[in-house]
């Protein structure tokens, strides 16, 4: 037999992903500040264009979360 559909947390979940892939964010970039003049201009690319699907991902996470809480009321 399935298990129920337990969404209870969700909101919660999605705050966490949120908060973790910002953390992530911030490391990168200061990773860039501190290494810059170490690295290829290809990394520093790779990690920008990462850094920008983090941030796209972030606002996915938050809007998630919003309808979640939304419909948990």
């Amino acid at each position: 037999m399935a298990k129920p559909d337990d969404r209870s947390d969700n909101a919660e979940k999605l705050k966490r992903m949120a908060q973790q892939t910002a953390e992530n964010l911030e490391e990168a970039e200061q990773y860039l500040d501190e290494h810059a003049d170490e690295i290829s201009a290809m990394e520093k690319q790779d990690i920008a264009a990462k850094n920008e699907r983090r941030r796209s991902s972030i606002s996915g996470f938050e809007e998630e979360a919003q309808d979640e809480s939304n419909n948990a009321e």
